[in-house]
């Protein structure tokens, strides 16, 4: 059974031929819309006006890596000021800001655009082409908003137009304004071709940002420190004059910067300088002070000089000392009285010549005596006068040394004095070496300050005479030979997608506001049901439009309907077949009718019952009158009998119908009795088919009585009528069983929305091709 249920449906999933097939549906509109966007894109097109890209490359250098001064070791390190390190990011933001960009617009005098009228546009002119100057001296924010049109006479005068009218200017004349004063200037050799001129004040800050949103500066490369620079404009030659001058005021800025600096460091030096050659001169005062103060000229020298004073005189005191402790030893010696004639001893350190006499005297006549005596007695006058004399020279000789000592007692007291004056200065030495080595000290950092301050500010002046520029021009500003804005392929691109896109999203936004059944996936996607088929839009008023002759597409539908509904209940018992939808209008009865038609046609007996009994209307389909007996009537009567009720159609043989006879109050529990069962059960046993036309199931509970009776149910859904939410109900009965075999037929069904169910919808419906054909039935 689930075999045959999936012949009858397609697959779940979307399917995309279907999904095309409805929305070529409406082809239509896709070609509007492709013209008419493809014919704005030509319109826009032609009138907008071209934007071409302006490229140049520069490499931004680094003065700190630079060799050029640091070779010589006039720029070390110590002072890099001259020479900082740049970061690349930092240089493309001072190239970007808006200040740079004022001023380069401004020196280029783009504050003013001149313009000449076309048939549909303005059209700017720039360059050579410009035939005058205006010059704007003072201007207010009216004067942006202020259209001027100036009338070119001659090569003397000119007329000016603007909203108080028309006057006649010389060049060079300054024109006051309510909105500013300028001057119209005529530039010489310029082309006279242009008569009329527009002339439109820009603000240098609106037009500094808009030139900004179009400049775009990055690396070539990540570890490369050139930067492309690009900037689109409508005028190739105001493009390059552009970066040219952004280019060039930026190296004017950046040297700028740098002389600055120098310039402010060297008058700093200067500044210093001053204060350091008064400060090293009171230091120098200082030093000669203490020096005069001191007595010294040089600390150290001195020093060794007081020491070689100082042991001059211990050594000479050493000397005096010795010299008297030997005249000592003699006078000790010659008071001795047992030594009066002996020797004395002569040649002892000492240097008086006098004594020196007197002692040689002493011996010789000692000696003289002591020969004498080898001789002669003591008593001897001879040695008596020797003794005598040697008492003399002993006197003699002791007053003489009394003289030397006390000649080297102040000899040596003064050494001493000399020696003590000279141990005091040698004290003196580490104080005034300490005292005047803290002045020295100052002194040296002056002097180390004033010569660091005298070399920087040499550096400095070097630096201000070398300063170069900031960026190298590598490649100058150029522009492309074709426009980059807009882009002719990328506009009519654009045009062809929207001109299926709005289509597209008008059906699709169509479909999904829509809450009706459109096509054959939206039954799909609600339900699980089987679907039978779908029958085309009736074209003829006739209810009966499956006839013996009849190939319209739509009496094929329903022969196809016919034998899938055979095939979908092979080897079932398919006597009794149920029809209802989800409400009034989605073409019951008109299912029934034809239905029935087409099994007659294939030679079966057909009987059709009308068991709407709030709505009854099969009979007037048919060209019937309501007759006074029916279902109702059989089922309150038992005089009437199934033969009294069953009526013949006089439009095709072997299908009969049997009314539902007088409205009765209470058509739910009518059709809960018993009488109905015997009713369909007599029926089935007289023909091969019962067909039941039964009250929506969507909005009373009718059809849910005969339920049981049924051997299928067919459930109508209408294209375009029936609503989505309303798909719920038969998929409530497909799930919980209430009806037996329930399946889905859609009516009225677009052609290239739905789907087709086989080939033979139109296959040999036209005249030429039943030519020669036998006529049969289904």
């Amino acid at each position: 059974m689930r075999d045959k249920e999936m012949l009858l449906q397609e697959p779940e999933q979307i399917n995309l031929k279907s999904v095309l097939v409805k929305y070529l549906r409406y082809w239509y509109l896709f070609v509007a819309g492709i013209v008419l966007f493809l014919g704005i894109a030509f319109l826009y097109l032609r009138y907008t006006t071209p934007e071409y890209l302006i490229s140049s490359m520069i490499l931004i250098k680094d003065d700190a890596k630079s060799p050029e001064l640091s070779g010589s070791g006039a720029l070390d390190s110590e002072f890099n000021i001259f020479q900082p390190s740049k970061n690349l990011s930092n240089e493309v933001e001072v190239l970007r800001s808006k200040s740079l960009m004022q001023r380069v617009l401004s020196e280029l005098a783009l504050t003013t655009s001149y313009l000449i009228e076309g048939d549909v546009k303005y059209s700017e002119i720039y360059g050579e082409d410009v035939p005058v100057k205006v010059i704007a001296k003072e201007l207010n924010e009216e004067a942006y908003e202020e259209d001027l049109t100036l009338y070119l006479k001659d090569r003397n005068s000119f007329k000016l137009q603007d909203e108080t009218g028309i006057k006649t200017y010389q060049y060079g004349q300054q024109i006051n304004k309510p909105y500013g004063s300028f001057t119209v200037a005529a530039v010489p050799g310029a082309s006279d071709r242009y008569q009329k001129i527009t002339i439109k004040f820009n603000n240098v800050k609106r037009l500094a940002d808009s030139y900004r949103a179009r400049l775009t500066i990055e690396p070539t490369s990540k570890d490369a420190s050139v930067l492309a620079v690009n900037l689109t404009d409508a005028i190739p030659e105001r493009g390059k004059d552009v970066i040219n001058k952004l280019i060039e005021d930026y190296n004017r800025e950046a040297m700028e910067d740098k002389n600055l600096v120098a310039s402010s460091t060297i008058k700093f030096v200067n500044e210093r300088l001053g204060y350091l050659t008064d400060e090293l001169s009171d230091v120098e005062k200082s030093v000669e002070s203490y020096k005069r103060k001191n007595d010294v000229t040089d600390v150290s020298s001195e020093a060794q000089i007081y020491l070689q004073k100082e042991s001059d005189y211990n050594r000479q005191l050493a000397e005096w000392d010795i010299q008297l402790e030997v005249l000592n030893s003699i006078e000790k010696y010659l008071s001795r009285n047992q030594n009066q004639y002996e020797l004395v001893p002569s040649g002892l350190s000492i240097d008086d010549p006098t004594l020196q006499g007197l002692i040689s005297q002493f011996n010789e006549l000692q000696l003289e005596r002591k020969r004498t005596l080898r001789t002669l007695q003591p008593a001897n006058p001879l040695v008596l006068n020797m003794d005598e004399q040697l008492g003399n020279l002993r006197e003699n000789i002791l007053e003489n040394l009394q003289n030397i000592k006390k000649s080297l007692e102040i000899t040596r007291e003064n050494l001493m004095a000399s020696s003590e004056k000279y141990q005091s200065r040698i004290q003196q030495v580490p104080v005034m070496e300490r005292e005047l080595l803290e002045i020295n000290r100052q002194q040296s950092i002056k002097e180390g300050l004033y010569l660091y301050l005298l070399q920087k500010r040499e550096e400095a002046a070097m630096s201000l005479g070398a300063t170069v520029a900031n960026a190298r021009v590598i490649d100058s500003a150029v522009s492309s030979e074709q426009p980059v804005e807009p882009k002719k392929v990328l506009v009519y691109l654009f045009a062809v997608l929207l001109g299926l896109g709005c289509p597209f999203a008008f059906i699709f936004i169509k479909d999904m506001l829509n809450d009706k059944v459109q096509t054959l996936q939206d039954v799909e996607k609600a339900t699980a049901t089987p679907v039978l088929g779908e029958i085309a839009h009736k074209k003829t008023d006739n209810a009966l439009v499956v006839t013996a002759d009849s190939r319209v597409p739509v009496a094929e539908q329903f022969r196809l309907i016919r034998a899938n509904l055979q095939f979908a209940t092979l080897g079932k018992e398919n006597k009794v077949v149920l029809i209802s939808s989800s409400m009034s209008g989605e073409g019951k009865t008109f299912f029934s009718l034809n239905l029935a038609a087409s099994l007659v046609l294939a030679g079966k007996r057909v009987v059709l019952l009308d068991f709407d009994f709030r709505k009854p209307g099969l009979l007037r389909s048919l060209g019937l009158a309501d007759e006074e007996e029916g279902i109702t009537s059989y089922l309150f009567s038992k005089a009437v009998s199934i033969h009294d009720i069953i009526i013949p159609s006089q439009a095709m043989p072997d299908l009969f119908v049997i009314g539902a006879g007088p409205v009765p109050p209470n058509p739910s529990e009518l059709m809960l009795l018993p009488k109905v069962g015997k009713l369909i059960q007599e029926l089935k046993e007289v023909f091969d088919y019962v067909i039941i036309d039964t009250s929506p199931v969507g909005q009373v509970a009718d059809a849910l009585a005969l339920a049981p009776y049924a051997d299928a149910t067919i459930y109508m859904v209408r294209n375009n009528y029936t609503y989505k939410a309303q798909l719920d109900i038969i998929d409530d009965i497909h799930k919980n069983r209430k009806f037996n075999q329930p399946m889905i037929v859609i009516n009225d069904a677009q052609k290239e929305a739905g789907h087709a169910y086989g080939y033979g919808y139109t296959y040999g419906t036209s005249p030429k091709d039943n030519k020669g054909k036998i006529k049969q039935g289904a």
